[in-house]
């Protein structure tokens, strides 16, 4: 496994975290998503935010944290960002796009859901490669 440096890969949880609160806010992607899905404002409110932005948090850390370990302590600038892109457009990306296609939902989801995650991990590499050891 190597080392890893767990200051790299909570800053890596946080921008993870914060990049998804933007993505799917109101601001940028947040009604167009929640249309797609069919979620009122009603059903939205009355999910328990504790639980779901707790897992969330938990779920990036998850994520940051084997990315991490797959990239090596300090990968150079180009592999972090290029792994980052390339893991998730082509593995998260791309495995959404099988599930939605039998699923039968819409490509707009698939391009705001798809486009977060490839997002999400080229900003997880990038952080990664960035932090200081």
């Amino acid at each position: 496994m190597g080392e890893i440096n767990i200051w790299a890969i909570i800053a890596a949880t946080v921008a993870s975290f914060v990049l998804g609160g933007l993505w799917y806010s109101p601001m940028l992607f947040g009604k167009a998503w929640q249309r797609e899905v069919g979620l009122s404002d009603e059903e939205l409110a009355k999910g328990n935010m504790a639980v779901i932005f707790g897992s969330t948090l938990v779920l990036c850390f998850i994520a940051s944290f084997v990315f991490a370990m797959f990239l090596g302590p300090r990968p150079p600038l180009a592999l972090g960002l290029g792994a980052g892109f390339s893991a998730g457009l082509c593995w998260v990306g791309a495995s959404f796009g099988i599930n939605y296609l039998f699923e039968r939902r819409s490509f707009k989801l698939f391009a705001i859901n798809g486009g977060f995650h490839t997002l999400q991990f080229t900003v997880i590499g990038l952080v990664l490669a960035l932090w200081p050891i």
